[in-house]
């Protein structure tokens, strides 16, 4: 029994714990002193030495509690990235907002598994009070129902995962989950744009399908896809023999931030006898904006919707959702454990409906948003950063050093620096710039932004997702930009 209390002050134990509180107090601390003295996003350290120095931490001897949270703060959180910070521009990486880090404690602190009941009692029913909000915010009808995943890779791979079973069985009435893949397999086809996620090739590639399976359409200048083309493409692969059996729709494309014309997507599919899958992971949250929810007209038409909370929801990493129009496509993941979810169980178990069986309880992080924030607040966030995107995007087409590629649909916005820049510089030096740039205000703590490809060339990225964002805030961030590119071609 005494060795037991001498292990105690190791975990937040039931009743007073002493050692719990400090610890969670000297964290704040640090926490809030590493805000209140940053002045740039990354602090500079060299990726060489900060990986040394990583690498050279001994774990063969240990140290207290509050020293390990001191080394910590100097080592890691120091050496972190500053979502908070202005200039931290580059992904839909957001700042969580401070209702999703307090239901984070309450996450860690109680543990809950959400695969059964007896894991997880009031958990249970807030995750599926949070999936009931969200199938009638996205108005998917009586028969919906949804599951809370990691984020928009997971979410992608359940929807087109029961796409292919759904398809299978009103094709041969073939029972994937039993007896594998059907004999037909390598005819059947996933159609989607050429701007869409990645995770539509690794899902085929882990649904056995491989990434051939995956039928690429053609967009627009705005990164949308080619309605006209889509059609097109279903019946082509319909006349060579082969299976369409899902096609995907995007609300809001990484790069360029584009939204389908959603229903024409889903009028295809199904008209196709199609499955029709929303991936909603950047731009579903535009649902809840009265200025722009009607851009996802034909959403609540999809048979399954990914979105993401870790995106414009501004809750902590992890935090998705995969939506379903009916609820009976879940049944191709059920599997019955003696040990878990038994048959006959009156209680309910979300492990049912999940390909997770240990499942984090993120689902409080919405919960408490909601009761704190609201849905209204909310939508104001996206109504003024759409706004903002668009300021921004033209202060960009007036400033002679840089070229906008395109019109920001969503809170993205691409552009490239002005020939007036490339001075003596070849155009494939001139483009390769654009990562030296990158790479070069990212090492030296300066600021945070992306590069991807526009036709072909490199092009530079932001992606607004704060609402605490000002214009003023892209006056410095561009006249960094415009001195950091000039110092590099000096160097040349």
């Amino acid at each position: 029994m005494s060795q037991h209390n001498n292990w105690s002050h190791y975990f937040a134990q039931l009743g007073e714990n002493q050692a719990f509180e400090e610890a969670t107090q000297q964290t704040q601390n640090a926490i809030n002193s590493l805000f209140k003295n940053a002045d740039k996003p990354y602090s500079g350290l060299a990726p060489a030495l900060l990986k040394k120095q990583i690498n050279d931490v001994d774990f063969s001897q240990s140290a207290s509690l509050k020293e390990v949270i001191n080394s910590t703060n100097e080592l890691i959180a120091k050496n972190s990235l500053l979502v908070q910070h202005p200039h931290t521009i580059a992904h839909l990486h957001t700042p969580p907002l401070i209702a999703s880090i307090v239901a984070e404690h309450f996450i860690a602190a109680l543990n809950q598994s959400m695969d059964s009941w007896d894991q997880s009692p009031a958990a249970t029913f807030v995750e599926q009070q949070m999936i009931d909000w969200l199938c009638k915010t996205y108005e998917l009808g009586e028969r919906s129902d949804g599951v809370f995943t990691s984020g928009g890779t997971q979410s992608n791979l359940m929807g087109l995962l029961l796409a292919r079973d759904w398809f299978a069985f009103n094709q041969s009435l073939h029972d994937v989950q039993q007896d594998g893949l059907p004999e037909y397999a390598q005819k059947m086809r996933i159609i989607c744009s050429d701007k869409s996620h990645f995770t539509v090739q690794k899902s085929a590639s882990l649904m056995g399908l491989g990434e051939r399976s995956v039928v690429l359409v053609k967009t627009n200048v705005q990164g949308q896809i080619d309605v006209q083309d889509l059609q097109l493409t279903v019946d082509a692969l319909k006349a060579q023999g082969l299976l369409p059996f899902a096609v995907v729709a995007m609300a809001g494309t990484t790069d360029h931030g584009a939204i389908d014309d959603i229903q024409a997507v889903v009028d295809i599919a199904r008209n196709a006898g199609c499955w029709s899958h929303v991936d909603g992971a950047y731009g579903a949250a535009l649902q809840l904006s009265q200025q722009h929810k009607s851009r996802l007209k034909g959403i609540e038409s999809a048979d399954s919707v990914s979105v993401d909370f870790h995106k414009l929801f501004y809750q902590t990493i992890s935090c998705g959702a995969l939506l379903i129009k009916n609820k009976a496509n879940f049944n191709t993941l059920l599997h019955h454990a003696d040990y878990l979810n038994r048959e006959g169980d009156e209680l309910p178990n979300l492990v049912d409906k999940s390909i997770a069986t240990t499942k984090r309880f993120d689902a409080l992080k919405m919960f408490m948003t909601l009761k704190a924030v609201g849905e209204k607040q909310l939508g104001e966030f996206y109504d003024y950063l759409l706004s903002l995107t668009q300021e921004v995007a033209s202060k960009i087409e007036e400033n002679q050093h840089f070229d906008l590629c395109c019109t920001p649909l969503l809170s993205t916005v691409l552009f490239r620096l002005a020939p007036s820049l490339q001075g003596n510089l070849t155009d494939a030096e001139f483009n390769q710039l654009h990562q030296q740039l990158r790479l070069h205000m990212l090492t030296k703590g300066e600021a945070v932004i992306a590069e991807t490809k526009v036709n072909g060339r490199l092009a530079l990225k932001f992606t607004l997702l704060s609402p605490c964002l000002t214009i003023a805030d892209f006056d410095s961030l561009l006249a960094k930009i415009e001195q950091s590119a000039i110092t590099l071609i000096n160097n040349k």
